[in-house]
């Protein structure tokens, strides 16, 4: 798409050869929402848990739900950008965040606090496909093949800001109680939608404005719901007794690939999706990395807490490292074009820090523990970039915000599947023999990540393209 865009009141037209870099503190700010409150609840489910006298069966719920939430909304939201375009979504979108973030701070039970954290997932959704979408009208307006510099600035504002979750949680909750990491979305998304309404382009009167009023998909949006949640509720108590949720599961999605199959305008298009294998690869390897992150983020975090004895602050200082390395690894290799490279060494920078939470105890020095972390920064820069960067070249440019809202979905489906195995070693609390089973889950899915980016030649066209455009 190469059509001029409104330019809001009081804003000058961007360069004609450059991105706008007028874009990208309202894309960074509105791309932070989502991950910063994914894992910023890691260290306050202890606190939140003894102020309602809720075991931790039903604290989970506030994370669950927001993953719920989130994996269906990502994809709902990205088409909504297509269709619309990223501004209009994009506010509404940080709105339903600051209305969330009251909703939690003023929440007098632990359901109403789970209603918030649903709000925070749909209206969070909004930032990253909408910044994906902005990343590709730009570099076409400018002529941009590979803006690896705004992608990677893209990257670090997403997954590697993710890290720093748990220690902002643990600063606030030292400053002002479980509440402030609710109450924090509300400064967060005014700042957003200043920023939005000053710098996001307005979108041109569309000659094809008749499909925007053409009804939305809501069988197959109703029929992809059902399977994720279903799967959920599954992967949250997996057994024999509850094998017919996974049937369910599993009857609702072949009945959404065939709705979609014959849908005039499917919510996805899942021939799109067939027909571009590399694509559904980098899915996969969404939910890999996904798993490893998120099971470090949750379940060493609260084996910190339960059998480690650490409190919420120390706890998130402990992780910081995890947050400094990532923020620096992306930066330093964030212009170069490598994304096969990339996943090789962030894989096996996993493999190296998930075989030694294998050896780790409750009598570990802190040093070895901070080393963990340290390494486990190393794909947390890499292994996201390289797949937001595939995502970019491999998908259709006039799908890229749905395309970029399902990666989410995704990486979502493998932070479910790292709280499914967290509630399944962890049954009572977080202890060694726990950590260890947890452990071998993440070294089999860093395995297998690794195995696939070795064995994948097709990444070496991703990166002949991202060097030619570079």
């Amino acid at each position: 798409m190469t059509g001029a865009v409104a330019v809001p009141a009081g804003r000058r037209r961007p360069p004609a050869d450059r991105f706008d870099r007028r874009l990208l503190p309202s894309m960074m700010l509105g791309a932070i929402l989502n991950p910063i409150n994914s894992s910023i609840i890691a260290v306050a489910l202890v606190p939140i848990a003894l102020a309602f006298g809720a075991p931790a069966a039903q604290t989970a719920w506030l994370v669950s739900a927001l993953y719920v939430a989130t994996a269906i909304g990502q994809p709902v939201v990205g088409r909504l950008v297509d269709r619309f375009g990223p501004r209009p979504v994009y506010l509404v979108g940080v709105s339903l965040t600051g209305i969330a973030g009251i909703i939690g701070m003023l929440a007098p039970a632990l359901w109403v606090l789970v209603v918030a954290r649903v709000i925070l997932g749909f209206g969070t959704c909004a930032g990253y496909p909408s910044a994906m979408s902005l990343i590709r009208r730009e570099s076409d307006r400018a002529g941009i093949a590979s803006p690896a510099g705004v992608l990677t600035v893209l990257s670090v504002s997403t997954q590697t800001v993710a890290v720093i979750g748990p220690t902002l949680g643990g600063l606030l909750i030292g400053l002002g109680g479980w509440r402030a990491t609710f109450a924090v979305n509300i400064p967060l998304s005014l700042a957003c939608l200043v920023l939005g309404a000053v710098t996001l382009p307005r979108e041109p009167r569309r000659a094809d404005a008749a499909s925007q009023r053409r009804p939305f998909d809501l069988l197959g949006i109703a029929l992809f719901t059902a399977t994720l949640v279903t799967l959920l509720f599954f992967l949250m108590a997996p057994a024999v007794s509850t094998l017919w949720l996974l049937g369910v599961a599993v009857a609702a999605a072949c009945l959404f690939a065939w709705r979609e199959l014959r849908a005039h305008e499917p919510f996805i298009d899942v021939r799109v999706f067939a027909g571009n294998v590399p694509l559904i690869v980098t899915f996969g390897r969404a939910v890999l990395a996904a798993v490893v992150s998120y099971a470090f983020l949750y379940g060493y975090t609260q084996w910190l807490e339960d059998d480690r004895g650490l409190d919420p602050t120390a706890t998130g200082l402990l992780l910081l490292p995890t947050f400094v390395v990532g923020i620096a690894v992306a930066s330093l290799t964030g212009r170069r074009a490598e994304v096969r490279a990339k996943l090789i060494v962030g894989a096996a920078a996993q493999l190296v820090a998930c075989g030694m939470l294998l050896f780790a105890t409750s009598a570990s020095p802190l040093w070895y523990l901070a080393a963990i972390g340290v390494i486990i920064g190393i794909p947390q820069g890499l292994v996201n970039l390289a797949v937001q960067n595939a995502l970019f070249h491999q998908a259709d440019p006039v799908r890229i915000g749905a395309s970029s809202g399902l990666l989410r979905t995704f990486m979502y489906l493998g932070a479910i599947l790292a709280a499914a195995a967290s509630g399944l070693f962890f049954p009572v609390r977080a202890d060694d023999a726990g950590l260890r089973g947890l452990a071998t889950v993440m070294v089999v899915a860093a395995l297998v990540l690794l195995a696939s980016a070795v064995a994948d030649r097709s990444l070496g066209s991703v990166d002949r393209l991202a060097r030619g455009a570079a």
